[in-house]
């Protein structure tokens, strides 16, 4: 009776280590998408918040250069770059950028684009 299933000893280790790798792929899939969601999330929080901080500047008179620095000026406190700042008028529109990604899923710069204004 052994004789017949002596060819077979080892073929549950390879299965389980197939099935093992592709468990790990899949879990890593998931955590890519995850930390994807979580990059664009923080992203467009920097960049309403930079827009916030323009128009607040815009409201209080003190004109579109100080606006853009205010931007900036946010735009680096929530982890992003400041791209564009189009500060005319009563309103101001930001395009940040976020490029501080974990080095195990490198994912390209994530933008985002805000606008806020006075009123």
């Amino acid at each position: 009776m052994t004789g017949c299933r002596g060819d077979e000893r080892g073929s549950i280790a390879v299965l389980s280590t197939m099935v093992l790798v592709v468990a790990m792929a899949l879990a890593y899939g998931v955590v890519r998408v995850g930390a994807a969601a979580a990059l664009r999330t923080q992203a467009e929080n920097a960049a309403d918040a930079a827009a916030l901080a323009a128009a607040d500047q815009l409201a209080l008179g003190h004109g579109a250069a100080r606006a853009a620095a205010a931007a900036d000026d946010i735009a680096r406190a929530n982890g992003a770059r400041l791209v564009a700042c189009d500060c005319e008028g009563s309103a101001a529109e930001v395009v940040v950028e976020l490029v501080d990604t974990p080095p195990l899923l490198a994912f390209p710069a994530v933008e985002a684009r805000a606008r806020a204004e006075v009123g």
